[in-house]
């Protein structure tokens, strides 16, 4: 057989069907920008808008469909941006709306679209509106637009219930009144800077209609909802102990069905715009056919599949999960929206180095335990990618993964942001180590991150060996691997396939066919042996003919060679 490291062959056909077609979001690989940590125009250390605009060729080139900006709105960046001062403005930090517009303009210039976050669960303490409500006083209107309740106990000194923040200590902080007194609490399912809307307020509904308006006014194509599966709060706000190691349990605060009408309400508002713009949601729901529920046809486009993301490396467990995927989200007559890395995990070239058991959900660093195995994670890394880009449906990429950049582990403590490291006194080492800043320039001061060097967090001196322009012209590079499997995944219409499990190979094996590409990929460790087809891609040279561990190859075949393999969904 040939050498799989030359043999993908496939061309970029512009069929139109992903660039053009009023549902391109049903198959699209979209490419997630931490803007902070993408590329710094001005020299400050910090990633901006003119950075992103100057590298969207290199986007084009990867092949992606779209770019979801994480936030660039005027905040104080206590969380990173997740804390909105402002949303309609970009904060100086990343440059000015006619920044936004020139980048928006030039994406599209490639035939690349632009989704921006949206952050409806809370609003930075720092917001005109959370200002407006401390100062007016219990029982105002604007007091009525965030969660503000009286405390339990002589005096009010006890929080209203015993919620917990998702970053660590109570989610509840209590108010001073303008005479000195302890006054009302508000809550934060996050940080303290970051107070909830009352989601029951039409006055909080209207506003965000009038966000949505001006992004999309702009010319914006869709909107990544952060804490999608958040806004409703159960009646009366009742007492709950939560687990903090997982995501998926049901809570008073998570996923209650009130939810689906401000979306319902939102998709409205999109359709008035055309067709082709997109919701996407951020919500941590299980079962699958309950988060399916978030893309109904008169709801959302896309919701992540995170369930996919933790499913770990282990055939049985993914075999099922994929099944029931596509089997919940075919229900609705939606995609499945697949997705392995983000700004909130570990990467996933680390976190498949880890045992499948580890525990990973609140970060990694120097004290973490657990046996890493870099190299076996960066192999089992691109086998995932190959697997995923392969399923119908979209796909979404984040920043730095088709670099086969690893999590960050050796940040110091003193360089550490993630607001839940502080919250935590440090015992949660938080979200920063897959959020440094991107090598594109071996040579170059950081990285060529940054022109003067700076880097609002500390960059691994290993990284140079990752950086874009080292592996641009190399044949066995990720980058080259990343850009041969979005062009092969075009080329052969993956994202709207027909999918078939084909059961001819066993072991520690997923098989299965989309259009004419047979899939096989081997999470085992014992090299198998393969049906006949022509290589498209692998993620990994075969041994002696036959597929070694942890490596995905998709073929080309034929009809006949299909003929008896095949399984019903």
């Amino acid at each position: 057989m040939t050498d799989i490291s030359t043999a993908s062959t496939a061309t970029v056909v512009d069929d139109g069907a992903a660039a053009r077609s009023t549902d391109w979001w049903r198959s699209a690989v979209i490419y997630q920008i931490y803007p902070r940590s993408f590329a710094d125009a001005n020299g400050d250390g910090i990633g901006d808008l003119p950075g992103v605009t100057a590298k969207l060729g290199e986007l084009a080139e990867l092949g992606v469909d779209a770019i979801w900006l994480s936030p660039f709105y005027t905040s104080p960046q206590n969380d990173a941006g997740y804390d909105v001062a402002d949303y309609v403005d970009v904060d100086p930090v990343f440059g000015t709306l006619s920044d936004f517009d020139t980048l928006l303009e030039t994406a599209h210039s490639f035939g690349i679209r632009v989704i921006v976050d949206l952050v409806p669960n809370h609003s930075s303490s720092e917001h005109d509106w959370f200002r407006q409500a401390l100062l007016a006083g219990p029982g105002s209107d604007e007091r009525r637009r965030y969660i503000f309740r009286d405390g339990l106990g002589e005096g009010g000194d006890l929080p209203p219930n015993n919620w917990q923040s998702c970053f660590g200590g109570p989610a509840w902080t209590r108010t001073v009144d303008a005479d000195g007194a302890p006054g009302q609490w508000y809550l934060h399912l996050f940080d303290s800077t970051q107070p909830d809307f009352d989601w029951n307020n039409r006055w909080t509904r209207d506003r965000f209609v009038e966000i949505l308006r001006f992004w999309l006014d702009r010319g914006v194509d869709g909107f990544r909802v952060d804490v999608a599966h958040g806004l409703a709060k159960a009646d009366g706000l009742p007492d709950y102990e939560a687990d903090p190691d997982d995501f998926f349990q049901p809570t008073p605060y998570w996923a209650l069905d009130a939810v689906h009408e401000v979306y319902r309400e939102w998709r409205g508002v999109l359709e008035q715009y055309g067709p082709d713009r997109i919701l996407c949601a951020e919500a941590w729901v299980s079962p699958l056919a309950r988060l399916a529920e978030w893309v109904r046809p008169d709801e959302m486009h896309q919701a992540f599949n995170f369930e996919f993301l933790a499913a770990g490396w282990d055939a049985t467990r993914l075999r099922k999960l994929i099944a029931d995927s596509i089997d919940a989200f075919g229900a609705v007559g939606a995609p499945s929206t697949w997705v392995l890395s983000n700004h909130d995990v570990v990467r996933h070239a680390t976190r498949f180095g880890y045992e499948n058991d580890a525990v990973l959900v609140h970060g990694i660093g120097p004290k973490t335990l657990d046996v890493l195995d870099a190299r076996g994670g960066l192999r089992r890394a691109r086998a995932a990618t190959a697997l995923m880009l392969a399923l119908p449906g979209s796909a979404y990429l984040y920043q730095g993964e088709e670099l086969g950049l690893p999590e960050a582990i050796d940040i110091p403590d003193e360089s550490r942001q993630d607001p839940a490291f502080a919250r935590t006194g440090g015992e949660r080492y938080g979200r920063d180590g897959c959020r440094v800043p991107i090598p594109w320039e071996a040579s170059a001061p950081a990285f060529g991150f940054s022109p003067t060097g700076r880097s609002w967090l500390p960059q691994p001196s290993t990284w140079a060996s990752f950086a874009w322009d080292r592996q641009r012209s190399d044949a066995h590079s990720t980058l080259t691997f990343y850009r041969e499997a979005l062009a092969a995944r075009r080329a052969h219409r993956l994202g709207s396939g027909e999918f078939e499990w084909d059961d001819r190979v066993s072991g520690d094996v997923l098989a299965f066919v989309v259009g004419d590409i047979l899939v096989v990929a081997n999470l085992g460790s014992t090299p198998v042996e393969i049906p006949t087809g022509e290589p498209v891609l692998s993620s990994a040279d075969l041994e002696d003919g036959r597929l070694p561990g942890d490596t995905t190859i998709w073929l080309s075949v034929g009809p006949d060679a299909l003929a008896g393999g095949r399984e019903g969904r």
